[in-house]
């Protein structure tokens, strides 16, 4: 009867709900274009400018710009050094990697009807690498007052005994699955929790519904390691048409297709002596896979008001993100009591295809040509990170979770300064770039500045470009969304170096 019960109320209730937050909405929504080695030496202002294949990304009628059909290729060294803190104790993390980030050609055609305004039209083709989640750290302290034991108790607490433990007969791989199948994730740690002996029920009955911590949660000085390890990466492939008209205004559209592939895996290591404690060790790890794949698109405009000035505008519109994601989890635990306890379900949660909708952005750009001398520009952006959503906007859980974006994340404006001088067919480039948190509390995630250098030799056909840049920013990395929501403080710098060549076709 218990067995038809739980299968009755499982089908009832949802299934998406796993342990997505807020992190997840801004990890998606930010679109950091690496680009070629002239748009990176730039800090990518190049919203007005167009006539480089990145620039396509920022304002699509950027390719309109172009004389001759051209293509370039794009390979970088990206590296990311932390110094982070956790309860005052220090450790650094440094990660790199070597790989190609940007790649693509646009076609020009001239019309040759001269009596007709619109002169040329482009048809272009452009990939761009717009985020690296290769990660590796290690956040290590002793923590005077909040151990894991407090995530494994409110997950519990308010759940019915019966939903949280195993049937006689049931393995722990069975059960583990079954009742994260019918109730949901936090009932999965609730269940992790009483088979690893962290907490006990209040009335050993089915109906109890409070538990307690066999972890003296009241207890000082957790010495927590928390290992981090990410790798993947955020892809976009613009598909571009643009056309000039009276080779004055410029305008064109992006459609665009997005890949998603993230892969996460985090291990969090406690220990504590403390005389109330029965459980004086915990090992927990938790592994994440997120695949997905979206659709947006661009409509944009350069208009030169003089042979010297020019004026771009343009507007990326949401993402309509599909994504499906996997987790697997395993505990051990050291009792004074009932000795090590190992709980490995052996089991990959595949759960349903959610949706994602990541906020639109609006930039507007200018910028002055000196002849052939050289150029200034300057590019603003405006984000609003409060109107991203998780849907289905019906199940409970992302209604509750789009509530929490609405007042945790605010409009983020960006400013990106470039200039370029030449001298014959040497180019000199430098950039600086200020971006604002997404987030209302900016301690939590901090403002980007950083600045870039760069140089570029053209061939004739050929084009060869260099640029290095860097960037700096203080976050907070919270370890877990409930009991153990200490964070680890970050200072991060991120260095680029990407070489380009640029040919006409």
């Amino acid at each position: 009867m218990k067995k038809l019960l739980m299968l009755c109320i499982g089908l009832a209730s949802s299934s998406y709900i796993l342990a997505q937050d807020i992190s997840d909405a801004v990890r998606y929504s930010m679109d950091e274009i690496q680009g070629t080695a002239r748009f990176r030496a730039m800090s990518g202002a190049f919203g007005a400018l167009g006539g480089d294949m990145s620039a396509v990304n920022i304002n699509p009628a950027g390719s309109a710009i172009f004389n001759n059909s051209h293509a370039s290729a794009s390979i970088g060294f990206f590296s990311k050094n932390d110094d982070i803190n956790y309860f005052n104790r220090f450790t650094t993390s440094s990660n790199s990697n070597f790989d190609l980030n940007q790649l693509g050609a646009t076609f020009v055609f001239v019309n040759r009807d001269e009596s007709s305004p619109w002169k040329k039209f482009t048809l272009g083709v452009a990939y761009d690498r717009s985020a690296d989640f290769d990660d590796d750290w290690v956040a290590s302290g002793v923590n005077p007052n909040n151990s894991i034991g407090s995530y494994f108790l409110l997950n519990a607490q308010g759940k019915r005994l019966d939903e949280i433990s195993a049937f006689s007969g049931e393995t722990i791989s069975q059960a583990y699955s079954e009742i994260g199948s019918f109730y949901g994730f936090e009932n999965q740690q609730a269940f992790l929790g009483y088979e690893g002996f962290i907490i006990d029920p209040v009335n050993d009955t089915d109906d109890n519904t409070a538990y307690i911590s066999n972890i003296d949660l009241n207890g000082t000085d957790f010495d927590q390691e928390y290992y981090y390890a990410s790798r993947g990466y955020n892809g976009k492939l613009a598909f571009n048409l643009a056309t000039s008209y009276e080779d004055k205004i410029f305008l064109g559209i992006n459609l665009n297709a997005h890949f998603i592939n993230y892969e996460r895996s985090t291990f969090l290591s406690e220990i504590n002596s403390n005389a109330n404690s029965t459980i004086t060790s915990v090992d927990f790890e938790n592994n994440l896979l997120t695949t997905g794949s979206g659709f947006s698109f661009q409509l944009g405009g350069i208009a030169k008001v003089t042979e010297e000035f020019r004026v771009g505008l343009s507007y990326n519109s949401p993402t309509w993100f599909r994504i499906s994601e996997e987790t697997s989890q395993y505990l051990a635990t050291t009792s004074t009591t009932e000795g090590n306890t190992v709980v490995n379900p052996n089991v990959i949660n595949i759960y349903p295809e959610y949706k994602l909708q990541t906020p639109s952005k609006l930039t507007g750009s200018l910028a002055y040509v000196f002849g052939k001398q050289g150029l200034l520009s300057f590019d603003y952006s405006i984000k609003d990170y409060s109107g991203a959503k998780f849907r289905p906007s019906s199940d409970i859980y992302f209604s509750a979770l789009n509530n929490n974006i609405s007042n945790a994340l605010d409009t983020a404006n960006s400013y990106r300064i470039g200039g370029e001088y030449r001298y014959k067919q040497l180019s000199f480039r430098g950039g600086y770039r200020f971006e604002e948190s997404p987030y209302k509390d900016d301690t939590f995630y901090g403002d980007l500045t950083g600045y870039s250098l760069g140089l570029g030799y053209n061939f004739g056909n050929l084009n060869l470009d260099l640029a290095f840049s860097q960037a700096e920013r203080d976050t907070n990395y919270q370890l877990y969304n409930v009991g153990l929501t200490d964070s680890a403080e970050f200072k991060s710098k991120f260095t680029d170096v990407i070489l380009t060549l640029g040919f006409k076709i």
